[in-house]
């Protein structure tokens, strides 16, 4: 084992000391698709402690351009991500404790699992679990690294509850897209990218290399040569209900948290959310999807058979089905 991660201990800001803090840790990852395959490669080759994976969904052909752990066979059996993850993972290294939960990571279901992580990334695919990570892990006074990618573009930023800003105080300084790989696609170097500067910040945290982690959020559009890192120390306020002197965890509470119901005898699913809709900009991110219907009040498009209608105000239904699982999977295939 010890020739095993040799070349890592080589590397001097990790050594065999760091190797050694990589041994001991516990990281959570949020989403098995993606960003999060290609984390949990990482961290598993470089030999972590224990890795709980986290998805609600099943590989797909059109996952394996860029879900680097997954097979063609692992489509045509429908596996969920996080098992088919698991298996392939074990593979490559049998001597690290990897915990799978097929599941929709909820607030409820979550905080559970958080107990001894030491580190938790982000490779979720939509906006609402991102927040409800926030609250909790400010709560539990846990790091954790956000990542997005769409497009050719991404970008990563390192959170530590109680020293930076979080997730909520970004709202003040950055634009977070609701762009999603399904209505503008994505390159795999995007992922590749993102991963790069998630997985460096983690490592730089597992073995406590604080001064070397990166201050500012990062953004990068790979296909038109844009590298930026922003500053965002500003972006933390003493009040952010979130992360501030005295946070409430809004996105903790019943009233914020997205809610479904089925709609009696109408083959329909209802999607709420807390964010109200810019009708027109939606339009113009999905205009590629499928027939759009546009009118003051709400937007239409028929999209994999099935009629979404979204509302102004946050509701959308999801027309031509009944199961709550499928409508969450297209609502956040459309809007992230």
């Amino acid at each position: 084992m010890n020739e095993r991660y040799s070349r890592q201990a080589l590397f001097k800001p990790i050594g065999t000391l760091g190797q050694t803090e990589i041994e001991k840790s516990h990281v959570l990852i949020v989403g098995c698709g993606a960003l999060g395959s290609a984390s949990a490669e990482a961290l598993v080759r470089a030999g972590i402690g224990k890795l709980t994976l986290i998805d609600r969904d099943y590989v797909e052909f059109s996952n394996l351009q860029r879900q680097q752990l997954f097979a063609e066979s692992d489509a045509v059996d429908q596996l969920p991500k996080a098992i088919a993850a698991q298996k392939r993972l074990t593979q490559i290294n049998s001597h690290v404790f990897i915990e799978a939960h097929v599941m929709d990571a909820t607030s409820l279901n979550l905080g559970p699992l958080l107990h001894e992580v030491d580190l938790l990334i982000d490779a979720t695919d939509n906006f609402d679990i991102r927040f409800i990570i926030n609250d909790l892990l400010q709560s539990y006074n846990i790091p954790w690294i956000f990542g997005s990618c769409v497009g050719s573009t991404g970008m990563s930023y390192t959170i530590l509850p109680g020293q930076t800003p979080c997730l909520h105080c970004l709202l003040n300084v950055t634009t977070l897209s609701g762009a999603t790989c399904d209505s503008v696609g994505i390159i795999s170097p995007a992922v590749q990218m993102v991963v790069a500067h998630q997985m460096t910040e983690a490592f730089k945290l597992l073995v406590e290399d604080y001064q070397s982690l990166r201050k500012g959020l990062v953004m990068f559009d790979m296909w038109n040569n844009h590298y930026q890192t922003i500053n965002v120390d500003r972006a933390k306020k003493a009040d952010c209900p979130s992360c501030g002197n005295e946070p409430s965890y809004p996105y903790l509470s019943y009233d914020a948290q997205t809610k479904t119901e089925v709609l009696c005898g109408r083959d329909t699913v209802q999607i709420r959310s807390n964010r109200e809709f810019q009708l027109d900009v939606l339009a113009s991110s999905l205009e590629n999807l499928g027939t759009i219907t546009l009118n003051p009040f709400l937007l239409s498009i028929v999209y994999d058979n099935y009629r979404v209608v979204f509302f102004r105000d946050g509701r959308t239904f999801i027309h031509g089905t009944n199961s709550i699982e499928q409508a969450k999977k297209v609502y956040y295939k459309l809007v992230g």
